[in-house]
This record gives C-alpha cells, structure tokens and sequence, in this order.
C-alpha cells in the first residue's frame, strides 16, 4: 500500500505516505465549494507531471554527468465544465543559465520528460503542453 488517506471533513483530506510517514492535505477548489486553502487533488494531479518530468530528466541527467539543480518548473492548470475535469496543463520548465548544453543533451533530456511515467499515464484527452527553457 502507498499511503493511508483520511477524511477529515468540510471537503478535507490528509493522505500519509506510509514509507515514509510524510503528510500531504487536501482541500477542494474555492470554485467547487473549498475553502482553497490546500492543493486540491486536480492541482496534485498537474503537480505529479511537472515533479514526473523533473524527476525523470534528474534521472537521465544523472547518467549523463549533468547536474540539473535550479530548476524551476510553472505548473497552470486548466478546467473543463460537465462533467468537471482537468482539461488542459502547461508544464514550464526553466534551466538556468549557467547550465550550458549541447543541442543533443538537450533533446535528450526533453525527450525524457516528455515521456515520463506520469505523462503516459494520463488520459489522451487531457491535453498537455510542456515548454522547456535552457537559458532562464
């Protein structure tokens, strides 16, 4: 089992990693009756692809002798009425610029990203849009 999810009430969850015991909580959206106070779990959903391209570009990077630290990623999410759904992510990635790559890691390592587990595990319907910026 991954983790242990409590409901707390007034549209509330705390979910604990059970390896770890680490605490995440939830709050539903002000436009769906929340107090927005928390991620909602549509905004964890656009956060699990932005931290799934990073991670696994991290891991390719890794192999390939480059340091990826200073990233910076801008996750916008984009909901769709009846029935409501995340509709649309854009995924922004910013490398910094002292991070000098040659066009063939770069294309590397966005390819990486743009395959990563979260990524394909997305339904088609979703639409994403994933930019990367090498010299931010």
């Amino acid at each position: 089992m991954t983790s242990t999810i409590i409901y707390k009430g007034q549209l509330r969850c705390s979910a604990t990693h059970n390896q770890s015991g680490t605490i995440i909580e939830t709050d539903a959206p002000t436009d769906n009756r929340g107090k927005g106070e928390r991620f909602s779990p549509t905004d964890l959903l656009c956060v699990s692809l932005g931290t799934c391209i990073i991670t696994t570009m991290g891991i390719k990077a890794t192999d390939m002798g480059i340091d990826l630290s200073g990233a910076r990623l801008e996750v916008q999410k984009h909901m769709l009425p009846d029935p409501r759904r995340v509709g649309k992510v854009e995924v922004t990635l910013y490398f910094p610029a002292s991070l000098q790559l040659d066009e063939k890691s770069r294309l590397i390592l966005e390819r990486t990203g743009d395959n990563c587990p979260v990524k394909k595990s997305l339904h088609p319907d979703l639409e994403t849009v994933i930019a990367y910026h090498w010299d931010a």
